[in-house]
């Protein structure tokens, strides 16, 4: 949910015992997942970093009175911080934790489906979609009808707009019916069934906050449909992706406790091709140096020959990885 300033669950330092829950939701869902969303997990992360504002972020983050989302303000002062960060922080616990299971939940089905590029580029889509769709009903409610002030000078907080707009988009295809809160409704009008819903039980939400994520979902979807392929923003991020990940490849063959096959100067694999002046063993695949006419894995000779004879080398390839192992530590114990 995306909480109003008159909300009273702004009182963030009472604890009602609720992040370890979270912790344990989020812990067990990914411990049953073979594959694990990184992403959803770092959104996680970071909504609920920017809530307990640990003592090495706090002179960094701004407070969150800095960072109200007040249609009035951002349009005034031209306020992007307020426009791009409100999102990520929550009144009180429980509205965390009720925004980030429901993050979980979705993040986690789509982030799957997906990819974790394309749902990147999704998130942030999304976020500024639904906070533009926002500013935009905002103003016009003030520009055009006696009532729409209060929405022009209304604080929220919270990712629940971009929540709504993630909803719409993975029910999208679904024809199934689910369960809204005790109601059951059609997969697709789900979103629509929780607006109402919680405006008519949850005080103080954001009413302009979650229709303007149910609109950005929609709109995604429709300019998704309009082309074909990854958009431009999913190739950045697969292209940034692409080059960070580099080095901290490098780096992590560079670990001590980096895991090996098989310990030597040499490792084993199917393909046939070789670099760095490496040679390739035809009965047992390993590589070896080309400083050596000898496998230092087999002892079979190098291209076949050498020690080894054509006996032996049919021999040595059907050896298990142990026969091979013991096999090397006798030769060079000898």
């Amino acid at each position: 949910m995306e909480r109003g300033r008159d909300s009273s669950s702004s009182s963030r330092g009472i604890s009602r015992g609720m992040l370890p829950l979270l912790a344990v939701h989020a812990v067990s869902e990914y411990c049953r997942l073979d594959r694990k969303p990184p992403l959803t997990a770092a959104l996680v992360a970071a909504n609920t970093f920017v809530y307990l504002r640990p003592a090495f972020l706090d002179r960094t983050l701004p407070s969150i009175d800095e960072v109200w989302f007040n249609p009035h303000l951002i349009l005034k002062h031209r306020d992007l911080k307020r426009f791009f960060l409100s999102p990520f922080y929550h009144m009180g616990e429980s509205h965390l934790v009720y925004n980030m299971m429901s993050l979980l939940w979705k993040g986690i089905q789509l982030e799957n489906s997906m990819g974790s590029a394309e749902f990147a580029s999704m998130v942030v889509e999304l976020l500024a979609m639904s906070q533009g769709i926002t500013l935009l009903l905002a103003k016009s409610l003030f520009l055009f009808f006696d009532y729409g002030k209060p929405y022009y000078q209304e604080y929220s907080v919270g990712f629940s707009g971009v929540l709504f707009a993630m909803k719409v988009v993975l029910y999208s295809q679904s024809d199934n019916y689910t369960n809204v809160h005790g109601l059951v409704v059609p997969a697709r009008h789900a979103a629509w069934a929780e607006l109402i819903l919680i405006q008519m039980f949850v005080p103080g939400v954001s009413f302009l906050g979650h229709l303007g994520g149910i609109l950005a979902g929609i709109l995604y979807l429709r300019l998704k449909s309009l082309y074909s392929g990854s958009d431009p923003l999913t190739g950045i991020i697969r292209d940034v992706t692409r080059v960070l990940s580099r080095p901290l490849s490098f780096l992590l063959g560079l670990s001590p406790f980096r895991r090996r096959q098989i310990l030597g100067r040499g490792r084993v694999g199917r393909s046939q091709r070789t670099a760095n002046g490496l040679w390739r063993c035809e009965a047992c695949t390993f590589d070896n140096s080309g400083l050596l006419n000898v496998c230092e894995m087999c002892g079979t000779g190098r291209n076949g020959g050498g020690l080894a004879s054509l006996g032996s080398l049919n021999q040595s390839r059907d050896l298990t990885l142990e026969e091979m192992r013991l096999r090397r530590v006798q030769r060079f114990s000898t």
